[in-house]
């Protein structure tokens, strides 16, 4: 049987994984996060590699703290930068395949228009800065790679947006949200089913890849929505970003093309607020 690390195995993504990889029945897959494997230290991930003769390596494992990346660069590089190298150097090392996941913060949101793998990237902050260093250090090492690009990332798992807005939306009658980030919200499971899928296929299309659920939305609409779904009374204001600033830039627009992904592999993507109806369920 075929053996699939998947890093960050306690964060979101990885929770995902784990609630359907028994879907995925030809192979075994094992969770790591801290302390069980620090992916900074490059000798304890080439031990663990020779340890269990892996056959495919998912990297969730990520600094992903926006705002807290601007003062703790060194931090967010060594786990987003030096991890991802690490990792793809032990993939090549002992001839697996890795899943490195990056976000839609590659880019600045200047263009316009959707974003495309090859349109040019350029970072606002530390934490996009980062994330796009470790997809080049990924494709600089091993061949055998797919890097997917997500944004807004939430599920049932975790802490994210829409645990936060559930929360607060209980708590608060009127809430003030930006509404002029436009981006797309894309739940966990379904980036989850695409990773299995790919290993099941035992893909060799390698590469860069967006993925994130279809459709556009501001953090606005994604929280009213939230609220719409969850049948919670709290009045939702939009804001300008200007009116709620933050360490770290974020991209106005970034919504990404999925052309791509779905021409190649048939992908069928659901629309964010479908998705988000089936989380929102799950959690109340």
């Amino acid at each position: 049987m075929k053996k699939v690390l998947v890093t960050g195995g306690n964060g979101q993504l990885a929770s995902c994984i784990k609630d359907i990889d028994k879907t995925a029945e030809a192979y075994e897959f094992i969770y790591v996060d801290l302390p069980e494997l620090d992916i900074t230290d490059n000798a304890q991930v080439r031990g663990f590699f020779n340890a269990n003769e892996l056959s495919y390596c998912v990297n969730c494992a990520a600094y992903t703290a926006v705002d807290n990346a601007e003062s703790e660069q060194q931090l967010a590089t060594s786990v987003n930068v030096l991890g991802a190298k690490n990792l793809a150097e032990a993939c090549k090392a002992y001839g697996a395949v890795m899943f490195q996941i990056s976000t839609d913060f590659v880019f600045d949101g200047r263009q316009g228009q959707v974003y495309a793998e090859n349109d040019p990237t350029n970072p606002l902050g530390v934490y996009g800065l980062t994330k796009l260093q470790g997809e080049q250090a990924v494709a600089d090492t091993l061949k055998a790679h797919f890097i997917l690009r997500t944004s807004w990332l939430y599920s049932e798992h975790g802490h994210n947006f829409v645990k936060t807005m559930l929360r607060l939306g209980a708590e608060r009658d009127t809430l003030n949200v930006v509404g002029d980030q436009i981006g797309t919200p894309t739940y966990a499971g379904d980036l989850a089913h695409l990773i299995l899928q790919l290993i099941s296929q035992e893909s060799d299309g390698y590469g860069t890849y967006h993925y994130s659920n279809e459709g556009v939305a501001s953090w606005y609409d994604f929280a009213k929505a939230i609220f719409d779904l969850a049948k919670l009374d709290c009045n939702v204001l939009p804001i300008l970003t200007e009116a709620y600033p933050t360490p770290a830039k974020r991209p106005a627009f970034s919504v990404m093309d999925k052309s791509k992904i779905k021409d190649k592999y048939r992908v069928q993507i659901p629309y964010w607020r479908e998705s988000l109806g089936r989380v929102i369920q799950k959690l109340i």
